[in-house]
């Protein structure tokens, strides 16, 4: 983690919050998102690199808890070029349709392969019609189309995206000034989020878009059905959707506040320099 920690702690609020991830670490899972979370939101998403320190603190964070994961909208090869090989760190990469293999490797959400040339045929169709500072990204098993440096692209963007994913049976997934096509799955953050803290007496996820409200919504519910000890955990900023930080438990500013919370679960160590709300 960039900086060196101080010994202040988080408001009391808060530290009652996050306590119950820290009384049996051995069954705590911490899962966050990438995107808006471990690494600030860029114009150009593949100059999206996380902050300094963040691959570290993964790997400290492994060595302290149960489960430790990053999942996200990138694919694994994406998250092991920036995070680098951080194993026993689980990375799941297209919202829960890829999953990293210990030593390397990928492994795929079982039906998932057979969308491939669909997802193929739908991003050319998008290539071939974007305008000037509209991104169409690749992923093999998702396609996401980016118009933050064409905001006035936007109409374009909805009425394509829709008309692509009507003819190839896919589903479209909104996010921060982007879009994104995958197959017609019911594995999403939530599901994949499920499946990481099975077994977990509590559990925590990080995240700062829309796209992680199931993961949210999984705690919660698995807190009600089971009993686990479950903290949502927002990462706003001034163009997060309200919905984010309305679902979750805790809010913290930005990826350095992110990274701070994340630092006070692994060492007990907390900056003062990024405030956390509850």
């Amino acid at each position: 983690m960039a900086g060196a920690p101080t010994a202040a702690s988080p408001p009391p609020g808060v530290v009652e919050r996050l306590a119950p991830l820290v009384v049996d670490p051995a069954t705590t899972a911490v899962i966050t998102d990438y995107d808006g979370t471990l690494a600030p939101i860029v114009d150009d998403p593949e100059l999206a690199v996380p902050l300094a320190g963040a691959p570290d603190l993964l790997v400290r964070l492994a060595g302290k808890y149960a489960v430790v994961a990053v999942v996200s909208g990138r694919s694994v090869a994406f998250l092991r070029e920036h995070l680098g090989r951080c194993d026993p760190v689980r990375l799941v990469g297209l919202y829960g349709l890829e999953w990293s293999r210990p030593g390397g490797g990928v492994v795929p959400e079982p039906g998932a392969e057979r969308w491939r040339p669909v997802i193929a045929d739908a991003a050319a169709r998008l290539s071939a019609g974007a305008p000037p500072g509209v991104e169409v990204e690749r992923k093999g098993l998702a396609v996401t189309v980016h118009w933050r440096r064409a905001p006035l692209a936007a109409d374009w963007v909805a009425g394509e995206v829709g008309s692509v994913a009507a003819r190839g049976g896919l589903r479209a997934h909104p996010g921060r000034m982007s879009v994104e096509l995958r197959a017609p799955s019911e594995m999403d953050k939530g599901a994949a989020t499920r499946r990481l803290v099975e077994g977990c007496t509590a559990a925590c996820f990080v995240g700062d878009d829309l796209g992680d409200l199931p993961a949210f919504a999984a705690l919660h519910a698995l807190a009600a059905e089971t009993g686990l000890a479950a903290v949502a955990v927002a990462v706003t900023d001034a163009e997060s959707a309200p919905e984010v930080a309305a679902a979750a438990d805790v809010a913290v500013p930005g990826p350095p506040g992110a990274l701070s919370l994340l630092g006070w679960l692994a060492d007990g160590a907390w900056t003062d320099t990024t405030p956390v709300t509850g």
